[in-house]
């Protein structure tokens, strides 16, 4: 009985721990590069079903759910701000997020395509 009782301690502590483990990697800040969006895709509609418009903090993930927000932080000048993702992208394999031109222009200058970025999911 003892063992038994013991045994259903160390999986629970298991469980628990695997647990834990996965809440932290998901909230982790991660660092990668951000582009924005060429004014010809206003008024398309997104992976989301939503009509894109450059105006607005938004943003594309290729895995994150619809509607996460997420703060961006321009690495270069520390410069932040709050996207919330409607999109699937970017498609290209040195960039994790494509940023509205509003989003984008809000930390960086849109003269340049593209600047490094740390990101993480807001509560």
């Amino acid at each position: 009985m003892m063992k038994r009782f013991i045994l259903v301690i160390i999986m629970m502590i298991s469980t628990l721990s695997i647990y834990s483990f996965t809440n932290n990697t998901v909230d982790a800040k991660k660092t990668s590069y951000a582009s924005y969006y060429h004014d010809k895709f206003n008024g398309r509609k997104t992976a989301s079903g939503e009509i894109f418009d450059n105006s607005k903090l938004t943003a594309a993930h290729r895995t994150l759910p619809f509607g996460t927000e997420i703060r961006v932080t321009n690495l270069n000048n520390g410069k932040e701000v709050i996207v919330t993702v409607n999109d699937r992208g970017p498609f290209h394999s040195s960039r994790v997020l494509d940023m509205s031109k509003a989003a984008f222009d809000e930390i960086g200058n849109i003269d340049r395509g593209t600047i490094p970025v740390e990101y993480e999911i807001v509560d």
